[in-house]
C-alpha cells in the first residue's frame, strides 16, 4: 500500500511540474498550447494484455461474422446439381417412369428470342422535331437580319450599273474606293489616262471605274453625286453587317457562302428560303430515325429540294439541311413490348418427354438441357454442395464486410463488440428473408435500427452493402422489390437519425410507403406494356409493397426497445424518456434530496444551453444530467445543498478522511443505483466522469491542517475522485457545468463581468488539472461554453420590479399579488 500512495505521489508532483504555465483570456492564448495532451494511460503487462484481448475478441466477431452471412448468402450452393448442362454423365441413367416435365428455362429463352426479335415501333419525338425546325429558323432569321442591315440589292439600276460592279462595290476595300473616286473629279491628275485602262486598277476595279465614268457622262452631276453617296451608304451598311456576323458567329456557313447569300437578289433570297424550309418540313415528317446512316440522310436531302432553287444557293441549303436535321423518331417502348409480350405469350410451353426404361443420357455423353430437365425432374441430378460457389460467397461477404469497417472506423469509431454482434444479425436478417422466397426485404428496417443507434451515415452504408448481399444471395427476388427496398431503406437511414419522437418516426413509415410504391410504379412503367396493365395489375402489387415498406418502419419501431434493452444502446426517443422528471428514480431523487434535485435541474439547463451551442448531443446531455448526482440519495444530509440551513453533518464527524469518502462515495452508489435502474451505459458514464479525479479541496486543506499538527503527510490520492476524467465533449460540458452551477449561484448581486472572471478561475483550474484531456474539448471552445452559461446565469438572475408598499398593500389585500 505504501509503495502505491508513493507512487501516486511521485505522478503528482510530475505533473504539477508542468502547471507553472501562464494562462490568459480573450486578447491571448486561453492555454499555453505547448502543454502536451497525454492520455492517462498506462502501458504495462495489464495494458498490453487488455489490447491483445480485445484484438482476439474482435477477430473472433468478424470470423463468425464472416461465416454466419456466408451461411446465408451462400445458402443456394447447398444443394446445386453435379449432374448438369455441359457436364460428362459418369454412367447411363433411364427413366424410372414414364413422365413429362416442362422446360422452364428453354420456354424463358424461346419467349426471349421472340421478344428480342420484334421490330421496334417508332414514333414521332415532337420536341426533337420543334429543336430542329427552330434550329434552322434561327440561322435563317440570322442571315434575314444580316440582309437588313445591308440594304436593298440591288441599290442601282442594272443598266446604270452593273450587278457584278455593284456586288464588287460593296466588299471591296475603301482605298480602292477612293482611288476611283478620286480618278473621277474633274482635275485628276490621271485625267488624260482612260479610267479602263489605269495600271494601277485590277480588272473588277477597271470594270467599276469605266461604268462610273459612262454614268458621269450621260447623266448630270446631281444624279451622278445621289449615285456616289448611295454608293457609300450601301458599304457602311455592308460593312456593318460583317461586323454583325463577326459578333453572331453564324456556325455552318463560310465566309464565300455568306457573301453569296448575301448578294442575292430579294427573290433568289425568298426562292432559296422556302426551299429550305419545304425541304426540312418534308424529311422531319417522314421522320429520321436514330442510326440512319449519312449518306441515306444526304440521298433524302437531295431529292427534296426544290429545282427552282439557284444554282448558286443550292449546295449552301443542302450543306445547311445537314448540319441542323437530327434524328426526331424514337421508339414506341409501350407499342413494342406490347407486341413482344404477345408474340412471347403465344410461344407454348417446352415440355419434355420420357418413357419408362427409355434411357436419358449415355455413359460418357454429355448432358444436354433436355437431358438435365428429366434427370432433375426424376431426382437424379445428385444435387449436393457446391464448394467452389461457397467459396465465391465467402471472398463476396469478406470484401463487403472489409468495406463496411473500413468505412466505420472513418465516420464512426466509437462502436463494441456487442455493436458489432447487432450489426450483423440486422444484416443477415434481409438475405435470410430471400431464402423464403419472401419479395419484401427488411432494408427498412434496418435503415431504422441503424440510424437511430448509430448515425445516419453508418446506416445508409449497412442498407446500400446489405443490398448486394441479397443481390447476390438469391434469385428468386424481384429486381424491382430489391429497388424499392434499397430506396425505402436508404430514406429510413436519412431521415431517422433526425427524429425525435415516435409520431414523427411514423410520419417516416408512410413517406417509406409512399416511395416504395413510387419506385415500384417507375420501374414498371419502363418494362410494362400498356397503361391497362398498369391500372389493372401493377398498381395493387405496388400497393402492397408500400404496405410492406411502412409494416418494416412498424417492426422496428415495435423491437427497438428490446434491442435497446439488450444491446445497451441509446436512442434519441429513449434519452427523451429517461429524461422525463415523472420516472420513478428521478421522482426519487426530488423527494430525498430536494437540493441536489434543484442544483441538478440547474446544471441542465448550463449543459444543454452550451451542447447545443457546441452541436453536441443536446439529449444526451440533458439525460446525463438528471441521473449524474443521483448517488447523492445514499447520504443526502452528507451534501450541503439538501442540508436547508440544519448544522453541518461533517462538523459533527471532524475527520477530513471520512467526510472524503462520504462525498466520494455518491460516485459508486450513483453507479450502483443505475444499474439497479437498468440506466444506459452512456448515462451511467456520466455518473464518474462528471467529477473525473478532481481533488476534494475542502477536506484535502483540512487533512493537511491536521497533518501539520500531527507531523504526519496527507497523500492527495486519499481526496481524489476515483475517475476517470471526461471521455466525451458532452461529459466534459457536464464537468464545467457542474463546477460552475454553485458559484453562479452564489453571485447573485455580482455583474455579468464579475461572473465571467469566476468562470474563468474554474476553467482554468480544471483544464490546468487535465480533467478535460480525453474530453475533445478543445481551449477555443471554453470560451464560448463560458459565454453560454452566463447568458443562462443572466436568465435565472434576472431582476423584478420593485413594487412600492402601498401597491404591495393593495395587492395583498386583493388577493393579486403572484
Amino acid at each position: 500500500m505504501k509503495s502505491w500512495h508513493s507512487l501516486i505521489q511521485k505522478i503528482e508532483g510530475w505533473r504539477y511540474k508542468y502547471q507553472h504555465h501562464k494562462f490568459t483570456w480573450w486578447g491571448g492564448n486561453f492555454f499555453d498550447q505547448t502543454l502536451s495532451k497525454s492520455h492517462s494511460c498506462h502501458y504495462g503487462q495489464s495494458g498490453r494484455k487488455k489490447h491483445h484481448t480485445r484484438l482476439r475478441n474482435f477477430i473472433v466477431m468478424l470470423v463468425l461474422s464472416i461465416t454466419a452471412l456466408t451461411s446465408v448468402v451462400g445458402y443456394r450452393f447447398y444443394n446445386q446439381p453435379q449432374l448438369t448442362v455441359g457436364k460428362i454423365s459418369p454412367l447411363t441413367i433411364r427413366a424410372p417412369y414414364s413422365a413429362q416435365f416442362e422446360d422452364t428455362q428453354t420456354t424463358l429463352e424461346k419467349r426471349k428470342q421472340v421478344q428480342t426479335g420484334v421490330v421496334p415501333i417508332l414514333k414521332h419525338n415532337e420536341e426533337l422535331t420543334r429543336e430542329s425546325t427552330s434550329k434552322l429558323e434561327s440561322y435563317l432569321k440570322q442571315i434575314d437580319e444580316l440582309r437588313n442591315i445591308t440594304a436593298p440589292f440591288p441599290f442601282a439600276a442594272p443598266q446604270d450599273l452593273s450587278l457584278i460592279s455593284q456586288k464588287y462595290i460593296r466588299f471591296c476595300p475603301e482605298s480602292e474606293f477612293k482611288s476611283v473616286l478620286a480618278s473621277l473629279k474633274p482635275n485628276s491628275s490621271a485625267q488624260n489616262l482612260t479610267l479602263a485602262k489605269r495600271p494601277d486598277f485590277n480588272l473588277g476595279l477597271q470594270k467599276v471605274a469605266a461604268e462610273l465614268e459612262t454614268y458621269k457622262k450621260n447623266n448630270s452631276e446631281i444624279q451622278f453625286n445621289t449615285l456616289i453617296a448611295q454608293i457609300t451608304l450601301t458599304r457602311y451598311h455592308y460593312s456593318q453587317a460583317w461586323k454583325n456576323i463577326a459578333q453572331k458567329n453564324i456556325t455552318h456557313l463560310d465566309e464565300k457562302e455568306l457573301i453569296i447569300l448575301l448578294d442575292l437578289t430579294k427573290t433568289e433570297w425568298k426562292a432559296t428560303k422556302n426551299t429550305i424550309l419545304q425541304t426540312a418540313e418534308h424529311i422531319l415528317i417522314q421522320g429520321i430515325p436514330l442510326g440512319l446512316p449519312s449518306n441515306l440522310l444526304e440521298q433524302a436531302v437531295t431529292a427534296q429540294l426544290n429545282p427552282d432553287i439557284p444554282d448558286l444557293t443550292e449546295p449552301i441549303a443542302y450543306n445547311l439541311l445537314l448540319a441542323t436535321l437530327q434524328p426526331n423518331l424514337e421508339d414506341d417502348k409501350n407499342a413494342t413490348r406490347n407486341i413482344a409480350e404477345k408474340a412471347a405469350m403465344a410461344i407454348n410451353s417446352v415440355v419434355v418427354e420420357v418413357e419408362q426404361g427409355e434411357v436419358i443420357v449415355e455413359q460418357g455423353e454429355k448432358i444436354t438441357q433436355a437431358n438435365f430437365v428429366l434427370l432433375d425432374g426424376f431426382q437424379l441430378s445428385q444435387r449436393g454442395v457446391n464448394w467452389r460457389g461457397l467459396e465465391l460467397s465467402a471472398m463476396i461477404v469478406g470484401g463487403i464486410v472489409s468495406l463496411f469497417l473500413a468505412i466505420q472506423r472513418r465516420i464512426y469509431s466509437s462502436i463494441r463488440h456487442r455493436d458489432y454482434l447487432l450489426l450483423c444479425l440486422l444484416a443477415i436478417s434481409a438475405p435470410l428473408l430471400s431464402i423464403f422466397a419472401f419479395p419484401y426485404t427488411s432494408l427498412p428496417a434496418i435503415g431504422l435500427l441503424v440510424s437511430s443507434f448509430y448515425i445516419p451515415g453508418l446506416a445508409v452504408c449497412q442498407v446500400i452493402l446489405v443490398a448486394v448481399l441479397v443481390m447476390f444471395s438469391s434469385q428468386s427476388v424481384s429486381s424491382i422489390y430489391l429497388l424499392s427496398g434499397l430506396v425505402g431503406g436508404l430514406i429510413a437511414a436519412i431521415f431517422t437519425g433526425r427524429l425525435r419522437s415516435r409520431e414523427a418516426i411514423s410520419k417516416l413509415g408512410i413517406a417509406v410507403g409512399l416511395s416504395q410504391i413510387a419506385v415500384y410504379l417507375f420501374a414498371n412503367l419502363i418494362i410494362s406494356s400498356s397503361a391497362t396493365t398498369i391500372w389493372s395489375a401493377i398498381l395493387p402489387d405496388a400497393t402492397v409493397c408500400g404496405l410492406f415498406g411502412l409494416a418494416w418502419i412498424v417492426v422496428a419501431i415495435g423491437i427497438s426497445p428490446y434491442l435497446e434493452r439488450c444491446f445497451d444502446l441509446i436512442t434519441p426517443i429513449r434519452l427523451a424518456e429517461l429524461s422525463n422528471p415523472n420516472l420513478p428514480l428521478l421522482k426519487r431523487l426530488a423527494t430525498e434530496a430536494p437540493g441536489t434535485f434543484q442544483h441538478t435541474m440547474f446544471v441542465s439547463s448550463l449543459a444543454e444551453a452550451a451542447a447545443r451551442e457546441l452541436n453536441c448531443n443536446v439529449e444526451l446531455v440533458r439525460a446525463g444530467t438528471l441521473y449524474h448526482d443521483i448517488g447523492k440519495m445514499h447520504d443526502p444530509l452528507g451534501f450541503i445543498e439538501n442540508q436547508m440551513g440544519d448544522p453541518n453533518k461533517h462538523d459533527t464527524i471532524d475527520d477530513p478522511w471520512i467526510s472524503a469518502e462520504i462525498i466520494k462515495k455518491h460516485v459508486s452508489e450513483g453507479l450502483a443505483i443505475a444499474r439497479k435502474y437498468g440506466l444506459p451505459k452512456a448515462i451511467r458514464d456520466f455518473i464518474p466522469q462528471h467529477q473525473g479525479t478532481l481533488l476534494i479541496v475542502y477536506f484535502y486543506y483540512q487533512a493537511k491542517q491536521k497533518a501539520q499538527e500531527s507531523g504526519t503527510i496527507v497523500a492527495e490520492a486519499d481526496f481524489r475522485y476515483a475517475g476517470p476524467v471526461p471521455q466525451s465533449r458532452e461529459a466534459g460540458i457536464l464537468m464545467l457545468a457542474d463546477g460552475c452551477e454553485a458559484a453562479l449561484r452564489s453571485l447573485s448581486d455580482a455583474t455579468p463581468k464579475q461572473a465571467l472572471a469566476t468562470l474563468q478561475k474554474i476553467f482554468k483550474s480544471r483544464w490546468q488539472d487535465r480533467q478535460l484531456v480525453d474530453s475533445g474539448l478543445n481551449y477555443d471552445e471554453l470560451p464560448v461554453i463560458a459565454e453560454v452559461f452566463i447568458r443562462v446565469w443572466q436568465q435565472f438572475n434576472h431582476k423584478r420590479i420593485v413594487y412600492p408598499q402601498a401597491a404591495l398593500d393593495l395587492a395583498a389585500k386583493n388577493n393579486q399579488l403572484n
